[in-house]
């Protein structure tokens, strides 16, 4: 009689048992099973069901992979990571790019208007005020487009620097700033708006003059056109000349 044992061994020769997870669902009779460190294509029993994730017992003989059982009721939950702790000393976000400058504006033109007979035509100085019945001023330094070049910067301080030319009394008076809404010269009235006290140097003399940054702001971002003088009351008379605006700005 023949060794049963031997007829065994022949038939399970090279035969590998293990086990492996399933990277893949089955898909006709084969699916995807992780065995070590590489993916493995194995045959599945017709009747097997597995899922991804599922620990399935698999055979091998030659080049031949067989998935014979699942392991365990369900596919394991793989433990939850511990949440990455915060960067204990976190890098501060980088300080804005702050950049300052000062802006001059000469006028592209100043003219004086009046109330009886219009635009002056006999010189281009920027009155206040009213002489001998002749109308009230109102003087006028236009700037054109030039304080736009700004746009969206932010204005710290402005001055003007102008002089004082004859026309009234000798020694310093009272003038009243005001802000033009025209950046160039309209062929009517100017309008004026706003009014602030500052004091005009004597006859002959110059000085340089604190507009509030509020002013040279409107200038800035366009709602305004010009800096001028003028007195609803026309008083007191003053003559001025050069009117060139300093713009000083940041950005950032």
């Amino acid at each position: 009689m023949a060794d049963s044992s031997a007829a065994y061994r022949v038939r399970f020769a090279g035969l590998r048992v293990g086990t492996g997870t399933v990277s893949s669902g089955k898909s006709g009779s084969t699916c995807g099973v992780v065995v070590g460190s590489a993916t493995v294509t194995m045959q599945v029993a017709r009747d097997l069901t597995i899922a991804v994730g599922d620990i399935v017992l698999f055979a091998r003989q030659g080049s031949a992979w067989w998935v014979l059982q699942r392991l365990y009721a369900a596919a394991p939950t793989p433990p939850t990571p511990p949440p990455t702790p915060p960067d204990p000393t976190p890098e501060p976000p980088p300080k804005p790019t702050v950049t300052t400058g000062t802006l001059t504006c000469s006028p592209v033109e100043t003219r004086s208007w009046r109330t009886t007979y219009g635009w002056r035509s006999d010189n281009t100085s920027v009155y206040q005020g009213e002489y001998g019945g002749w109308g009230n001023h109102r003087g006028c330094a236009f700037y054109g487009s030039k304080p736009r070049s700004l746009a969206g910067a932010t204005v710290t301080s402005a001055k003007i620097s102008l002089a004082r030319q004859s026309g009234g009394s000798f020694a310093a008076v009272s003038g009243n700033l005001v802000l033009i809404a025209e950046a160039t010269r309209p062929s009517g009235t100017p309008t004026v708006s706003a009014g602030t006290g500052i004091t005009l140097p004597k006859v002959g003399a110059s000085s340089t003059i604190t507009v509030p940054a509020a002013y040279a702001q409107t200038l800035v971002d366009g709602s305004q056109g010009g800096l001028g003088l003028y007195q609803s009351g026309g008083s007191p008379y003053a003559r001025t000349a050069g009117w060139t605006l300093s713009i000083t700005w940041r950005r950032g």
